[in-house]
C-alpha cells in the first residue's frame, strides 16, 4: 500500500472543513480494515494529508453513530473516546514514530514512540511536552466534550497541522520533500464508547487490537 501526500505552496489555517478547496487537492484514503472482534460498529473513516515547506497537515472525516469525548487535556488517554490516530515514522533507517491520537473534540495525545530495536535495547518512549504540543494547530467540528454519548448518525472532522521542526526536535534531521518516503498507518477506535471498534488503513496482523506495530507501517510518499 502507498499514500502520496500532495504539496501546496502555503497551507491555510485549519478549519476542520473536509470540503475546503485546498483539501480537494489531496488523495483520500480509507480506514476500512476492522480485523478484530468488536461491537460491529465500523464507521466510515477517511483521511487526507497535505504539506508545505513548514508543516504537515492531516484531516480525518468520520461518519459515526456512537460519539463520545471526555478527555480534555493534552496527553489525556483519548483512545477511549471517539478517536482517530495517525502513526508515522519519519526516518529512513528507523521505525521510531510519532503516535498522533486525537478525539472528536480535538484533544490530542502524542509520544515519540520506540522502534523495535530501541524497545529491545530497553529505551523508553518520550512524552511530547505541552509546550511543544502547542505548536500543533488543531481544529475540530464537535465540542471539546461530548457527554452523554451521541447515539444518532453524526459526521465529524478533525484537522491538525504539525511543524516539521517538531519532527526534527524529537527524531533529529528528518527528510521531507518530493520523493521522500516515510512509513505509517491510520486508525479509528473508540475503546470506551458504547460500541468499541478498531479499524486500520494498512493491515495489522495481531491476535488482539494493537496499533503500536511499526513493522506493519506502509509507505507514505511526499509528492
Amino acid at each position: 500500500m502507498k499514500y502520496t501526500i500532495a504539496s501546496v505552496d502555503k497551507l491555510s489555517i485549519p478549519r476542520a472543513d473536509w470540503d475546503h478547496p485546498q483539501w480537494r487537492k489531496a488523495d483520500t484514503l480509507q480506514v476500512s480494515r476492522f480485523s478484530w472482534e468488536d461491537s460491529g460498529h465500523h464507521p466510515r473513516t477517511e483521511a487526507r494529508l497535505l504539506y508545505d515547506r513548514e508543516r504537515l497537515a492531516v484531516i480525518f472525516r468520520v461518519e459515526d453513530h456512537y460519539v463520545r469525548a471526555v478527555a480534555q487535556r493534552f496527553q489525556d488517554s483519548v483512545c477511549t473516546d471517539s478517536c482517530v490516530e495517525f502513526f508515522v515514522a519519519p526516518l529512513p533507517d528507523s521505525l521510531a514514530y510519532f503516535n498522533f491520537e486525537i478525539n472528536c473534540g480535538g484533544t490530542m495525545l502524542l509520544y515519540r514512540c520506540l522502534s523495535p530495536e530501541e524497545r529491545e535495547a530497553g529505551q523508553t518512549r518520550i512524552l511530547v511536552t505541552e509546550e511543544d504540543g502547542r505548536t500543533i494547530r488543531i481544529a475540530h467540528s464537535l465540542p471539546r466534550i461530548v457527554e452523554p454519548e451521541i447515539s444518532i448518525p453524526t459526521t465529524w472532522t478533525v484537522e491538525y497541522h504539525v511543524p516539521f521542526t517538531l519532527f526534527h526536535k524529537y527524531f533529529g534531521p528528518t527528510p521531507q520533500g518530493k520523493g521522500v518516503v516515510w512509513r505509517g498507518n491510520f486508525y479509528k477506535c473508540g475503546d470506551r464508547t458504547s460500541h468499541p471498534h478498531w479499524g486500520t488503513w494498512a493491515p495489522v496482523d495481531t491476535p488482539k487490537p494493537n496499533f503500536h506495530t511499526p513493522q506493519c507501517f506502509d509507505r507514505i510518499v511526499f509528492g
